[in-house]
């Protein structure tokens, strides 16, 4: 029989929606849905703090009131002291630098852009070093927002991209600790901070007329020539940086004159088989005198044995001023394809290893347009790096 002022196990089970006290400071709590979860009062510091010690029937009655007495037991005394948080010595709350090292990684071998994998731990450092010693539990929306109010407005891209890593740490903390009821950089901070013009960031294109000429001063500077020979052969293939730089020759069909980029170097995570024009296959006869054993067709050569870094790349563009991004080029290709000829879109689009339209519409794509494409790729080549014709006898 339960005692006065508690709970039985049949009343749990029919309790309606709302806080039921057990007494000791443990409440279980009953929404809605349905849904059962324990939550414990402790007091320490002069704080008084709820605490969740998990959901019902998972954690049974007498389970939580040995968890709610281990907590009151743990808030008075922690080696000699009053603790202000007992929860962080009880559930071992991580700091935001610990908890962003984890979420970093856990994302980090999905990454295929190097770049981007260091940049992200290293833009929390940078801009968020105010919250790095806090436990994520403590982390408020005023916290959040001295992190992002000095640059709103000064750098809005940035701060729209530390927000997001922000809330995705937090949210991390979340799942594994059931006591953070909410994301401090959820929407409840929206009012506080001025609205921001919509950004389209596209990258910086080169119109497609002056791809040819961009070419020629590229291939006349003093590049390297592992640098000078990648850029090109990005460009005739309309692939991505990372694709190109780490191009390997057993990747390369040279009786089918196409180029397998295996799923795992792929941005969509899926194989992806390029035809080779003429001149992007004249642009691997010309790599062949960089080999240097790795089985890399652009080896750094800077670092034998490691493939061009992103900076090398974007480099080559500003020593030859330039004013594009190396990624820039895929568009240039794309509104080619559109103002210059007669391609259909998903022949374009499949050229770039977009995926074509919706799911339905992809249904009926079967194949990967492979020949439609053999013939785009050749002409394009022909128009930005057309081949001298042989003189007539």
């Amino acid at each position: 029989m339960a005692q006065p002022g508690r709970l039985s196990a049949a009343e749990i089970g029919c309790a309606p929606p709302g806080k039921h006290a057990d007494g000791g400071g443990l409440t279980l709590v009953v929404k809605p849905s349905g849904s059962r979860s324990w939550v414990a009062r402790v007091s320490a510091d002069g704080k008084r703090r709820d605490i969740g010690l998990g959901a019902y029937p998972a954690v049974s009655l007498d389970e939580a009131r040995r968890r709610a007495a281990e907590l009151r037991a743990r808030a008075q005394l922690v080696n000699g002291r009053a603790v202000s948080d007992p929860r962080s010595q009880i559930a071992g709350v991580p700091t935001f630098a610990q908890a962003a090292a984890s979420v970093h990684a856990l994302n980090a071998p999905r990454w295929r852009n190097e770049r981007h994998a260091r940049e992200w731990l290293d833009s929390l450092h940078r801009h968020a070093e105010a919250l790095m010693h806090l436990p994520v539990d403590r982390i408020t929306r005023a916290h959040v927002l001295e992190v992002l109010h000095p640059i709103w407005h000064d750098k809005p891209e940035t701060a729209r991209r530390i927000r997001q890593r922000i809330r995705t740490v937090l949210s991390y903390a979340m799942a594994l600790h059931e006591h953070i009821g909410s994301n401090a950089a959820g929407d409840g901070i929206d009012a506080a901070l001025p609205p921001m013009p919509r950004i389209r960031n596209h990258q910086r294109a080169l119109h497609y007329r002056d791809v040819r000429q961009a070419l020629r001063r590229v291939d006349a500077s003093n590049s390297s020539a592992a640098s000078r020979l990648c850029l090109r052969f990005l460009v005739l293939t309309a692939t991505r940086s990372a694709e190109a730089r780490g191009a390997r020759w057993s990747e390369i069909e040279e009786a089918d004159a196409a180029w397998r980029i295996p799923a795992e170097r792929m941005k969509s995570g899926v194989e992806h088989r390029v035809p080779l024009s003429s001149q992007a296959l004249d642009a691997l006869d010309a790599a062949r005198e960089i080999r240097d054993g790795s089985g890399l067709v652009f080896p750094s050569p800077l670092k034998p044995g490691h493939p061009l870094s992103w900076q090398t790349l974007l480099k080559l563009l500003r020593t030859n001023e330039l004013d594009c991004t190396v990624h820039g080029f895929r568009s240039s290709f794309k509104t080619w394809a559109i103002e210059a000829t007669t391609t259909p879109w998903a022949v374009g689009e499949a050229a770039l290893a977009h995926v074509v339209g919706n799911s339905t519409e992809a249904a009926y794509v079967r194949g990967d347009l492979f020949e439609q494409r053999r013939k785009l790729m050749a002409a394009w080549a022909d128009f930005v790096a057309p081949r001298p014709r042989p003189r007539s006898s």
